[in-house]
């Protein structure tokens, strides 16, 4: 429990990359999303995976993200648009 605790209690040095998994069901719509999210900022968008019957897919979303407040405003901002289904 004690290296629970302390990795928990570890500062992050900021700005650093950040990698979210998100999910939807249209991956043009997700790439709206991100772009509106993301706006002028460089991110890396990969294909992680599909769903059996191709009805969700997931993907990687890698940006650089300057502190911690950014680093949540970028994860509220994509859990809360409507093409995204799931933000990991």
């Amino acid at each position: 429990m004690k290296e629970l605790d302390e990795r928990k209690s570890a500062a992050m040095d900021y700005p650093c990359s950040w990698s979210y998994q998100i999910i939807g069901d249209d991956e043009d719509s997700l790439r709206r999303a991100v772009r509106e999210i993301i706006q002028d900022r460089t991110c890396r968008m990969d294909l992680s995976r599909s769903s059996e019957k191709g009805k969700y897919q997931s993907f990687c979303l890698t940006v650089v993200v300057e502190s911690e407040g950014h680093r949540l405003a970028v994860y509220e901002a994509l859990r809360a648009h409507p093409a995204v289904k799931i933000v990991l």
